[in-house]
């Protein structure tokens, strides 16, 4: 492909990625963040998890994104005595006319193209690592046999930053799963008025269908063309590796709070967030701004504190940032 034709498909990515963000904007008031990383993490093949009080918009969200995307959209309520046949299905015995008995595979509501896993926090280990295969190979396997999901299939989990009694924090590996963790602000005053407006006083605007799972793959195939530098791959690997206290790039503040750094998969989502970024900017190559964009979004959830960072009360994601800002762009 030259690169005539590269420009082409980037103008018609752009084209497409603010036709469907501009839709769910019809529903969903300000939040633009929030649209921005999950329609990424959706087109970039990740998944997203949602940190924010209840009543944001977290659900209208996904259900406004199967409405414009036009695909299938489950969601599950995470509570305590959740299992996790209830998420991904069991085999039940049946009887035909004969008399002989035969099992039959009855899916769980996993078995969808747009999941909200809400409250994840509040299932227990065992029910959360039921989510570990699909999120990360898209299929399920049960009895046996593994069953493949229809794509494009994504997760949006949530949970409640402030009440905290009777949950499970995530493990390790769940959270390393999710492409982004996104912290999920409260609502200005004008943003509120227009809640109501929309909800109370329904004025809701209908929304359109924009694109469909066969356009959502072809997306995909887009982002393999995107040019990344050595450079700029260089500085996704140094910026991931700075997360690290042990490693030359570490800026004194992971040295001093950081007990374990990010993950390879961290380099990967950075690579991946940032060819959906350029090319819904129209182009067809990664910045550096790119990469510094998503980084925070990126790392947080892949970044643990030592006991000193703890007991002080450091912000991974404030560490983070120092991190970006102290960070050479050439090594």
């Amino acid at each position: 492909m030259n690169q005539t034709e590269l420009e082409t498909e980037a103008r018609n990515f752009k084209e497409a990625y603010d036709g469907v963000r501009n839709e769910v904007g019809k529903v969903i008031v300000g939040q633009d963040r929030v649209v921005e990383a999950a329609l990424t993490a959706l087109i970039g093949g990740g998944n997203v998890l949602l940190e924010g009080v209840p009543g944001l918009g977290k659900t209208m969200l996904v259900r406004a994104m199967s409405e414009v995307l036009d695909l299938h959209f489950n969601r599950i309520q995470f509570t305590p005595d959740l299992m996790p046949a209830d998420i991904i299905g069991t085999n039940i015995m049946n009887t035909d006319s004969t008399g002989s008995y035969s099992f039959e595979f009855r899916k769980g509501p996993i078995f969808t193209q747009l999941l909200l896993a809400d409250e994840i926090n509040r299932a227990t280990p065992k029910t959360q690592s039921a989510l570990l295969e699909t999120m990360q190979e898209g299929s399920v396997t049960a009895g046996g046999h593994t069953y493949h999901l229809d794509p494009p299939f994504f997760v949006m989990a949530t949970q409640n930053p402030i009440e905290q009694e009777g949950t499970y924090p995530l493990p390790e590996a769940q959270l390393d799963r999710f492409m982004f963790k996104v912290n999920v602000p409260f609502v200005n005053r004008a943003e509120l008025n227009e809640i109501i407006n929309r909800t109370t006083l329904k004025q809701n605007t209908p929304v359109l269908k924009i694109l469909n799972a066969a356009k959502i793959m072809a997306l995909r195939d887009i982002l393999e063309k995107v040019v990344v530098a050595e450079p700029i791959k260089d500085y996704a690997v140094r910026l991931v590796l700075a997360t690290h206290p042990e490693t030359e790039f570490a800026s004194d503040p992971v040295k001093r709070f950081v007990r374990w750094g990010a993950s390879p998969r961290a380099v990967q989502a950075l690579i991946r967030a940032s060819r959906v970024r350029a090319l819904a900017n129209g182009r067809a190559h990664i910045a550096y701004d790119d990469i510094r964009h998503y980084a925070v979004d990126v790392l947080q959830h892949r970044v643990l504190l030592n006991y000193d960072g703890q007991a002080e009360g450091e912000e991974v994601a404030k560490i983070i940032g120092q991190t970006v800002e102290s960070l050479p762009e050439e090594a």
